[in-house]
């Protein structure tokens, strides 16, 4: 997502780490995302969001890119109605049955952008406004060919610290071991981060990240997964 690629049209283009896809919704839920993308649905723009003004309080604020389903996202929002979300996701299945679980619990503390996660970084999230970034199972592209897809990379470490609060969080996890010996490889090259696990040691998943059905079926048949929290020291 973050390298720059091939020429298109004279332009360079960056590299994606997601492939677009659309499963099939049901009425309901192209119903729900009618009704309620204009309360809880953000679009990019050129200018920084005013949190206050889209939230309506200012309040400690999570990003979490590529929700999914949403489950793990609205079951965290709910635990902390104190805390404020932004859930970045392109799937648009996964973000109308988000929809419906906002409406269903009658949350007022998400809101969603359905977009590529670095132009929402770099066109619409303040500096140093996140006091913690999550990345659940993203896209671990396992060919070797296609490694420089996968969206951590340096430079999407660098911009994450460009977002987070001092003292602010970064916290991926991955079902493949290859793909967190890279989280750990590239973090390990970072300066001013510090690994709340200890040097080169990944971390126990905390009760704060909800088992998904995927990750719990996983783990029954003897799959591992592996988190890495990261913070950024107060220096930068």
């Amino acid at each position: 997502m973050l390298k720059r690629d091939t020429l298109h049209n004279g332009q360079i283009q960056p590299i994606r780490s997601f492939v677009p896809r659309e499963g099939r919704m049901t009425d309901v839920q192209r119903q729900v995302l009618a009704e309620q993308w204009p309360a809880f649905g953000l679009n990019l723009s050129a200018e920084k969001l005013d949190l206050k003004q889209t939230f309506g309080r200012v309040a400690p604020l999570t990003l979490e890119i590529g929700f999914g389903d949403g489950r793990s996202l609205l079951e965290t929002a709910l635990d902390n109605p104190q805390r404020d979300f932004i859930g970045i996701e392109v799937y648009r299945t996964g973000i109308a049955k988000l929809l419906l679980g906002i409406r269903k619990h009658k949350l007022n503390n998400i809101r969603i952008f359905c977009a590529d996660a670095r132009e929402v970084l770099i066109n619409c999230i303040p500096d140093a406004s996140l006091q913690l970034l999550q990345l659940f199972f993203p896209d671990p592209w396992p060919k070797k060919r296609h490694f420089k897809r996968r969206i951590v990379q340096t430079e999407f470490v660098t911009l994450v610290a460009s977002k987070l609060q001092p003292g602010g969080c970064l916290h991926m996890a991955t079902d493949w071991e290859n793909y967190a010996q890279h989280m750990l490889e590239v973090m390990r090259s970072q300066l001013n981060w510090t690994n709340e696990a200890g040097a080169d040691n990944f971390a126990i998943r905390p009760a704060t990240r909800p088992l998904t059905k995927f990750e719990q079926r996983g783990h029954r048949l003897g799959y591992g997964t592996w988190d890495l929290i990261f913070r950024k020291n107060c220096n930068i």
